[in-house]
């Protein structure tokens, strides 16, 4: 082969190469659960009614599910609710009236936990968290869901009685909270999101919202916690491991 030919085809394989080490680099990376809700789920779903690689797809929005439940990549008992429309973080597509409870379906996902963990999971050990904008390594909106970390769990347990109807300080596991309660064995009408912005100053996407399952004296219910400095990402208070579940804890 003339070496001028050579040298031509050595350059398109290089080339190549480096076009297909961009094309890695810009799928993966900060938008893989959209992509991965868009353009794999909700296709399988549409011809085959399977919404692999994603568990389920539910609700409705026009003609198709309005969110997705994905297995977190990292394993154990950790699992994210992603809309199935491109969201970018909290935006006003989260915010507008009618739109869907995001935390609600999260809540009504929380079976899987048990599934993947082997083991029951009372109300009490469930909780679903927004990381703040600082700490997410996603554009699209995703609510983690997994068991509460033994001391978070046992901060909420120590301070529910203590919880108010309206917008109050509390300190949990040494942290310094805004906290609300809500009583009912669900959510139904009641949106996180919409609670935030409604009743605390600020941008909620700098916020960490964690919210979690409660037994009251009265009944069960849920706390809202708020906070926007020196709080961990939700995912820190958070456990896969489910180990507040164990005897003992």
């Amino acid at each position: 082969m003339p070496e001028g030919k050579r040298s031509l085809q050595v350059r398109i394989a290089v080339l190549a190469a480096g076009l297909s080490t961009w094309a890695v680099c810009c799928v993966a990376g900060r938008d893989d659960l959209r992509v991965i809700v868009q353009e794999q789920c909700l296709p399988h779903w549409q011809t085959a009614r399977d919404p692999s690689p994603c568990e389920s797809l539910g609700g409705e929005q026009g003609s198709e599910p309005a969110y997705a439940l994905l297995h977190d990549r990292k394993g154990g008992a950790h699992f994210l609710l992603i809309p199935t429309r491109a969201v970018r973080g909290i935006d006003e597509q989260v915010l507008a009236a009618g739109a869907p409870n995001y935390f609600a379906a999260a809540w009504r996902s929380r079976e899987a936990l048990a599934t993947a963990s082997g083991r029951s999971i009372p109300r009490t050990a469930v909780g679903m968290g927004i990381n703040p904008r600082r700490a997410r390594s996603q554009d699209q909106l995703h609510i983690h869901i997994e068991c509460l970390g033994l001391s978070v769990y046992r901060g909420v347990r120590r301070a529910a009685d203590t919880l108010k109807d309206t917008w109050s300080p509390v300190r949990i596991d040494g942290a310094d909270y805004l906290a609300l309660r809500l009583k009912g064995e669900d959510l139904g009408e009641a949106n996180p999101f919409a609670l935030v912005t409604q009743g605390i100053p600020g941008e909620i996407n700098d916020y960490t919202l964690l919210v979690v399952g409660v037994q009251f004296r009265d009944g069960p219910g849920f706390a809202v916690l708020v906070q926007t400095d020196g709080v961990p990402a939700t995912e820190l208070l958070l456990d896969s491991s489910c180990a507040v579940t164990q005897p003992g804890s």
